[in-house]
């Protein structure tokens, strides 16, 4: 178990998930003294550039970056993720581990179905892991609330986060994914141009921006919820 419970668990299929969709949240939460961390699912392993330790080593230096109070990744197959006991009980003992008030998933709509996998995962996950029968060799947590972030396209957008002052802060953690993001060169060995090695993250910073016009803001983070989230006073 984490030493303390955390405030926010961001859960993503790779590294540079969570970074993506939220790294200006993240960023902004771990400022204002949450602590955040990140469960990814898998090593991505499949990922056409780069390698197992060296997006290890790109996730390290990212959650420097955003300030993470932890990180893990639970090992599980690239491009196998499956709505299977195995995989959600992974989940619901990550959970149970880091005692988090609020989960993060990817939005269960999205090109890569890794992406909408680990969304289905965590949403089981969340449910299994208050139930005290349940994997009761550790102790049940109750989540407050599942919400849904953005990785490629948004749609549906339920709730939007002010992260104007700390893009800096996500673009510097998006950068540290080197293998993934910097452009490919002709002749580079065992290197692809791939879409991520084709300005995306000139991409990801245009549609926060975008996403952040409808306020008056700067940039913008996106996110969706299934079940109503609780307010007292507007």
């Amino acid at each position: 178990m984490t030493d303390q419970p955390l405030d926010i668990l961001v859960i993503g299929a790779h590294a540079d998930d969570a970074e993506i969709g939220m790294g200006g949240t993240i960023a902004k939460h771990t400022a204002a003294g949450y602590k955040v961390g990140i469960c990814d699912l898998t090593q991505a392993e499949m990922s056409s550039n780069g390698t197992v330790e060296l997006r290890k080593r790109e996730a390290a230096e990212a959650s420097a970056v955003l300030g993470l109070y932890y990180r893990s990744n639970l090992m599980l197959p690239d491009r196998g993720l499956t709505l299977t006991k195995s995989h959600i009980d992974a989940v619901v003992a990550e959970i149970r581990r880091t005692r988090p008030r609020i989960v993060f998933a990817p939005y269960w709509v999205d090109r890569h179905p890794d992406h909408i996998a680990a969304s289905h995962i965590a949403e089981e996950a969340v449910f299994n892991a208050k139930l005290r029968r349940y994997m009761p060799e550790l102790p049940p947590v109750q989540v407050e609330q599942l919400i849904y972030y953005y990785i490629n396209d948004t749609e549906n957008v339920s709730l939007a986060v002010d992260i104007s002052d700390y893009y800096e802060t996500k673009r510097q953690s998006l950068m540290a994914y080197r293998s993934q993001f910097q452009s490919a060169v002709a002749g580079e060995e065992d290197r692809v141009s791939t879409p991520l090695t084709d300005r995306y993250i000139e991409r990801v910073e245009a549609r926060d921006a975008l996403l952040g016009q409808s306020k008056s803001w700067l940039y913008a983070e996106a996110f969706a919820i299934k079940r109503p989230y609780p307010v007292d006073l507007f």
